[in-house]
């Protein structure tokens, strides 16, 4: 196993690690934390979005690891881009689902473009990898 593909699998351990607590802080305590608010629902939505994506993506980084060797820079670059885009896109949902301002409303689409172009980077990746004829 090469360095970049055991650094991307053990980031996506402790990132999938991380989405499951937060995703049962989610469920329990933070519910009850904002009993009360008016606008509790909201922040509960955004918790459960920030944590879908953050898990998916865990995943995906995962898959990168696993797809380093074959795929070369790609994968390097998809994992960067599912790094950034856990931070940017899952980051802010938390912070405003914790309270902070909703201004940080306006980064979390970068966090979703960051996630999609990792797709794209293992798309491209993918395309421009020869496939070897076995005898």
């Amino acid at each position: 196993m090469s360095e970049r593909e055991r650094i991307f699998i053990a980031v996506a351990g402790i990132l999938g690690a991380i989405a499951v607590g937060l995703g049962a802080y989610g469920a329990h305590g933070l519910e009850r934390a904002l009993e009360g608010l008016p606008d509790a629902a909201k922040r509960l939505e955004w918790w459960r979005t920030a944590v879908l994506y953050h898990l998916t993506h865990a995943l995906a980084l995962g898959l990168v690891g696993a797809l380093a060797r074959a795929q070369g820079p790609g994968a390097t670059v998809a994992g960067i881009l599912f790094i950034a885009g856990i931070a940017l896109f899952s980051g802010t949902l938390y912070a405003m689902a914790l309270g902070a301002p909703r201004w940080l409303g306006a980064i979390t689409p970068l966090g979703g473009l960051s996630l999609i172009a990792g797709w794209l980077a293992i798309l491209v990746s993918a395309l421009r990898t020869r496939v070897e004829s076995s005898p």
